[in-house]
Order: C-alpha cells, then structure tokens, then sequence
C-alpha cells in the first residue's frame, strides 16, 4: 500500500494542507485550469531558482501565489526585476493581478523535489548513477532526516535492458499518518532515453491538533475523577 499511494495525498488533512487553497462550485474549472498555468510559468521561467513548492490561494479577485525556492536570489533577481517579470508573466497568462510572494527553503535537501532534481542532473552530466545517489542520501542525513530511499529507474549505465537500483537509509514509515514523510519526482534526458528518479524523505513525526486537544481533555478528566 504504501508503495501505491502518494505519501503527500495520503495524509491531506491530517498532517498536510491543500497547496491549492480556495473552493468554488461554478467555477472549479476555470480556476483548475488557472492554477495549471500558473505552475506552467513558475516551471518554465523558475528553473534554476530551485522551486520546491508553489501555493495558491484565492480570496475574491485576487490570486496569492507563494513560491518557495531554494535560491530566492536567483528567482527575484537584480532589484527584484526578475520577479517582476515572473509576476507580469503570470498575470498575463491568465488574464487576471496575480500577487507574488517568494520564500527561502532553510534546508533544500529535506525537500524530496529538490533532491530528485539534484540527483537527475547528476546523471545527465554523466555521473555514476550509484554514486550520485549516495552522496545525496548522505546529504540528506547529515540535513537532519530520519529516513530517505532514493529510487533510480530506466537504462542505468546505458545497459540495454531498463532496471529499478534502491538506496535507502534510516526508517520510512510510510503506512504511518502521522509521519511527516516528503516525496519527489523528477527525469533525467539522457541520449539513451529517459531515467526516472524517485526520492522519499522521512522527516519525523507531526502530532495532529486535534489527538492533542483529546489527549489534553481525557488527562483533565482522568485528574478530576481521581
């Protein structure tokens, strides 16, 4: 089960949030089809900025847009002039005042995204798939994570038959809800074709408000009868 079901879906609402936060019956559509295009942009124009996360959130007419990247510098540029064209871009590309707002990731290799990424231009630079992948569970440990499997799979060494090579390190509860476990994907083009890299990163556990509150309450209770 756990290799079946995206770690990040299985625990919306428990320990998660939406990335897309607003509701609308009319217009769902519309505004799926809005959000599509804004993470389009941000993909297409942010590629070195290092982005590992992208918010949207709608109140009325406005659309807020949060980026979390790696190396905001790269992302707002000299003066902020290229955020400025980033936030013109996606306005324009849906027709509506986008708000941008540009935050830095403290440690990039506790995002599984970001380590994917690292890990597929590696291989396409042509570094021993067997090596990148260990260096990056190495810096994934030392970054503070509990746990990280890195999952390589395609023409590894530009051997004719497509194999799946697995690293992995500490523990990875996946089956566990409240276990704060992050998930990335990313390919690397390599002349032979394409090599798909998967990452999971066990960052600890998250106690959900609401178990707290209970537990707060039946402890009352306990000490009041007693």
């Amino acid at each position: 089960m756990g290799q079946k079901v995206h770690p990040y879906g299985f625990r919306l609402g428990v320990i998660h949030d939406w990335k897309a936060r607003w509701y609308s019956r009319k217009e769902y559509t519309q505004f799926l089809q809005e959000d599509l295009k804004l993470r389009k942009v941000i993909e297409a124009k942010a590629v070195e900025g290092g982005v590992a996360a992208v918010e949207i959130e709608r109140d009325g007419n406005e659309i807020s847009v949060t980026l979390h990247s790696a190396r905001p510098g790269i992302v707002i540029g000299r003066g902020g002039q290229r955020a400025d064209e980033l936030r013109a871009e996606l306005g324009k590309s849906i027709g509506k005042k986008v708000r941008l707002t540009i935050r830095e990731v403290e440690e990039p290799y506790l995002e599984a995204i970001l380590v994917a990424r690292n890990v597929a231009e590696q291989i396409e630079r042509r570094v021993s798939f067997r090596r990148a992948m260990k260096q990056s569970a190495f810096r994934v440990m030392q970054a503070g994570a509990q746990g990280v499997k890195i999952s390589c799979a395609g023409r590894l060494g530009g051997t004719e038959i497509a194999r799946r090579s697995t690293i992995h390190q500490g523990q990875l509860p996946l089956h566990t809800l409240r276990a704060n476990i992050d998930y990335g994907f990313a390919e690397a083009h390599t002349l032979l074709g394409r090599i798909g890299v998967k990452v999971w990163v066990y960052k600890g556990d998250i106690v959900p408000e609401v178990g707290r509150e209970s537990v707060t309450t039946e402890t009352s209770e306990v000490s009041q009868s007693s």
